[in-house]
């Protein structure tokens, strides 16, 4: 009878010994002295003593089999791990484990994914075009609302009544020196006025009635020009009700207001910026006198003109626009009044309306010829009074005063041919103004004497009797 190997025992004398402890510490096989051991007190035979040792080594070979391939498992794990722990770049294995493409999984054929097309920062094969893709109906993120062509826009804010008026005051007040208005209407047209956008004109105009007579046709210009392209009728009319209600207001600013105002209205009709049937809309409806006054004024002037297309000179033509006969003119109107009415006041007010402090010389001449022509002292006594009060105010300059009086004494011998007392009324004038510290000691210096003149008249006649 045989019992198993892990069944055989010695018991001695010191305990109890197993098989296992009789296992080689190397190779893991029980060496033949052990068994020899074990069994020498048995009663084997040599048949039974064969078998068993083959067994044993049967059993011996199995196990090394099994501790090997553990082994080898071992080995590998410890060198995946000390491969991934490896913070030498220089090592072979980490230049292998980063420049290594195969795959780690076993799968594929070590081709690079999409063919190339694939990876970060590539958004296609070369050469690749993408079609436009329509938007699917079963897309969570579909939105019906909200689909189509996609406009990107500045948004530019709605001015509000404050701003409105600090932004359009610059604007209007750069226009009165420029003049320009298609560079007005690019600024509009880059602002939000939104609703406010009929406040423009009565802002314009407010500010015009507060200036000059060149100002206010500027902005009739302006009203004109802008009509259509920024402003609408509606806005034109929204203004000019509004401007109709602050009359009072403007009043005590501005005394001459209401027929300002009408005049303004007359010309936008005139100018198609406002509807033919404006004034129909008030009849029978105001109670303000003051808006009653405006227009009635803006009536008058329209029947007056109802064969003219436009009013363009409802203001007068404001400074170097109007021709140089219409300025001499209009000088000539104001000396011959002022000799009539001796009001300087009014004279003054009329120079200053016509807005051409470059061309006072104008003045100058047309007064000192308008002395050598005159009969007695009375003319030259109030045109040096004119001249002086021109003078202390500032309104005539010396260089223009100075070149006034130099035209004169350049022409003397012409106007001497129709006025043959003209070179003795000039030495008086001119001493006179003199006096009354109106023109400088070399401008009177200056003056042709009646030596002078005489020896001129001398040589021409002489040249005469030799030819």
């Amino acid at each position: 009878h045989v019992l198993p190997v892990s069944a055989w025992v010695y018991a001695g004398c010191s305990g109890v010994f197993s098989l296992e402890q009789g296992k080689g510490e190397e190779d893991g096989s029980y060496g033949s002295e052990d068994l020899n051991e074990l069994v020498v007190n048995g009663n084997w035979t040599p048949q039974e003593k064969a078998l068993h040792e083959a067994r044993l080594k049967a059993k011996a070979k199995r196990r090394l089999r099994k501790s090997s391939s553990r082994d080898s498992n071992r080995e590998s794990f410890s060198d995946s791990v000390s491969g991934e722990l490896s913070t030498d770049p220089h090592s072979p294995k980490s230049k292998n484990a980063v420049n290594d493409r195969k795959s780690r999984t076993g799968k594929g054929r070590g081709l690079p994914k999409k063919g190339g097309a694939g990876g970060k920062g590539v958004w296609g094969a070369a050469g690749m075009v993408y079609e436009v893709e329509e938007p699917d109906a079963k897309d969570p993120n579909y939105d019906e609302s909200s689909q189509g062509d996609t406009v990107y826009a500045t948004v530019v804010p709605e001015l509000d009544e404050r701003e409105l008026e600090k932004t359009i005051n610059p604007i209007v007040q750069e226009y009165f020196e420029h003049g320009d208005t298609k560079e007005v209407e690019m600024l509009l047209k880059e602002l939000n006025l939104g609703h406010h956008k009929y406040e423009f004109s009565s802002l314009a105009v407010s500010l015009s009635l507060e200036g000059k007579a060149s100002h206010r046709e500027l902005t009739s210009r302006l009203l004109s020009d802008l009509s259509g392209k920024v402003l609408s009728e509606k806005d034109m009319s929204r203004a000019f009700d509004k401007m109709l209600k602050e009359l009072p207001d403007l009043i005590l600013d501005t005394p001459e207001a209401p027929q300002m105002l009408g005049q303004f209205i007359a010309r936008a009709i005139a100018d198609h910026a406002l509807p033919m049937s404006f004034l129909d809309c008030y009849k029978g409806k105001v109670d303000c006198d003051n808006a009653r006054a405006a227009l009635d004024r803006a009536s008058v002037l329209l029947s007056m003109k109802r064969k003219i297309m436009r009013l363009d000179n409802v203001w007068g033509v404001g400074g170097g626009q109007r021709p140089v006969k219409h300025l001499i003119k209009e000088m000539n109107l104001l000396l011959k009044e002022y000799l009539a009415s001796g009001e300087l006041s009014e004279a003054e007010h009329c120079l200053r309306d016509l807005e051409v402090p470059h061309f006072h010389h104008e003045l100058v001449y047309e007064a000192v010829v308008m002395v050598l022509e005159s009969t007695g002292d009375t003319a030259l006594q109030m045109m040096v009074k004119l001249l002086k009060a021109f003078w202390q105010t500032g309104l005539i300059t010396l260089d223009q005063m100075n070149r006034g009086f130099q035209r004169v004494y350049d022409e003397l011998p012409e106007i001497n041919l129709d006025v043959p007392h003209a070179h003795s009324i000039m030495e008086t004038f001119v001493d006179l103004c003199y006096q009354e510290s109106v023109i400088t000691k070399q401008l009177r210096d200056s003056c042709p004497t009646s030596l002078t003149f005489m020896s001129k008249n001398d040589g021409i006649s002489t040249e005469r009797k030799c030819k």
